[in-house]
């Protein structure tokens, strides 16, 4: 079984900023296969799934997002050998907005919580998407910007840029984290 893990923060308040894109994109992955994330497992909400024929596990961590790697590590340790690939979908303020990129292992980026798991599972070698929310411009705390909320061009390119994130995901279900950088890094969405 698969391990696909959104990152962001639980709550009404925290729902449409940018440190929840990967909650987003989960949450858009799940509808799309017609797969409920509802069910309360430890410190997460998971939901059990088809994507493309191979079976995943979805989760979200209701920790908040310094302590993702808690909820990670006791999901990963209830199912013990039934997780084959972990795949984390997260923010990056690295990446331009539009962007997307697959990744196998590597640092936090400064990201709180792939710095959780890392230190939780006491390894960076699981893969990632990283979803590109640019930097804030002005002198606006990188904390403070995280947590606000999406842009009007942001919003606008949302749908092609999370579309082009579940075409990807099917990608590295199918055909492993490889094909998906091959064939989605670099296939930048722009805005107006």
């Amino acid at each position: 079984m698969k391990l696909i893990v959104g990152l962001g923060n639980p709550g009404a308040r925290y729902e449409k900023t940018r440190h929840n894109v990967g909650f987003m994109v989960l949450d858009a992955l799940a509808s799309c296969y017609d797969l409920k994330i509802d069910k309360k497992q430890g410190a997460a909400l998971v939901g059990q799934g088809r994507l493309a024929g191979q079976k995943v596990l979805l989760l979200k961590p209701q920790t908040y997002m310094n302590k993702s790697g808690e909820a990670v590590l006791e999901i990963i340790n209830y199912y013990r050998d039934a997780i084959e690939d972990l795949l984390v979908i997260h923010d990056d303020l690295d990446l331009e907005v539009g962007r997307l990129r697959f990744k196998r292992g590597g640092g936090s980026g400064g990201h709180n919580g792939l710095k959780s798991i890392t230190q939780m599972l006491n390894s960076p070698d699981y893969s990632r998407l990283k979803i590109g929310i640019g930097r804030p411009t002005g002198p606006m705390k990188a904390e403070d910007y995280v947590l606000g909320a999406l842009g009007e061009n942001e919003r606008k390119i949302l749908p092609e840029v999370i579309k082009s994130s579940l075409e990807g995901l099917k990608v590295w279900g199918t055909e492993g984290i490889d094909e998906a950088m091959n064939k989605f890094n670099g296939n930048d969405i722009r805005y107006e």
